[in-house]
């Protein structure tokens, strides 16, 4: 018997951590993302009306990469692993480019969550973990087969990862997870002390 595995579902996994100078530049993404959420009126007023626990600049600013250098030097490495991942995936992207065309801070108190969603009109979307204190929340992926299984038995507790209907990402400091837009996801409640802080990301095809 042969098991062929696909319509494969790939998760691109890097880290930081081993990157020279990585303490000062995951510490100036800190301190800027500290400092939008105290200096970012309008963010703030958004997260209250829509009732997300923290801060996030998603629907406030849209020029990080122009406003902080540091956001700027994020993105020129992102940049990096975009390309990488893509050609991995095999996209035929013609004469256009996956070019980013988001960047936000997120900054989830203990207890708050992120409900289930994608990021339409995007081809890329990923997240770099800023600060990840013990009992932060992991990165929950959902199989997107899911609603076409009505009338499927549940996965044993021992199933492994690439046939579980949810499998929940782990990030620490440093780590940056991509993946393609479509792919439902969601961040648990926050059960560490202090807050989760990352910086998410979308690329679109131009």
């Amino acid at each position: 018997m042969t098991l062929r595995q696909l319509f494969a579902t790939p998760i691109y996994n890097s880290s930081f951590i081993t990157n020279r100078g990585f303490e000062n530049f995951n510490g100036e993404i800190l301190h800027a993302c500290q400092s939008l959420a105290e200096e970012d009126l309008a963010g703030r007023g958004w997260c209250r009306e829509h009732g997300y626990g923290g801060y996030t600049s998603y629907a406030s600013l849209n020029d990080l990469p122009q406003r902080m250098s540091v956001f700027d030097e994020l993105k020129r490495k992102l940049d990096r692993h975009a390309r990488l991942f893509a050609d991995s995936l095999a996209f035929d992207l013609g004469g256009g480019k996956l070019r980013m065309d988001s960047l936000w801070v997120n900054i989830l108190k203990p207890g708050a969550a992120h409900s289930g969603h994608v990021h339409p009109h995007s081809v890329l979307s990923g997240t770099y973990y800023v600060a990840t204190p013990p009992g932060a929340s992991a990165l929950k992926l959902e199989d997107p087969r899911l609603p076409m299984m009505m009338a499927a038995p549940p996965r044993r507790a021992d199933a492994p990862e690439d046939v579980r209907s949810f499998v929940y990402l782990q990030p620490e400091a440093g780590t940056l997870y991509l993946w393609e837009s479509w792919l439902r996801h969601e961040v648990p409640a926050n059960k560490a002390r202090t807050s989760r802080v990352s910086v998410s990301f979308n690329y679109g095809w131009r």
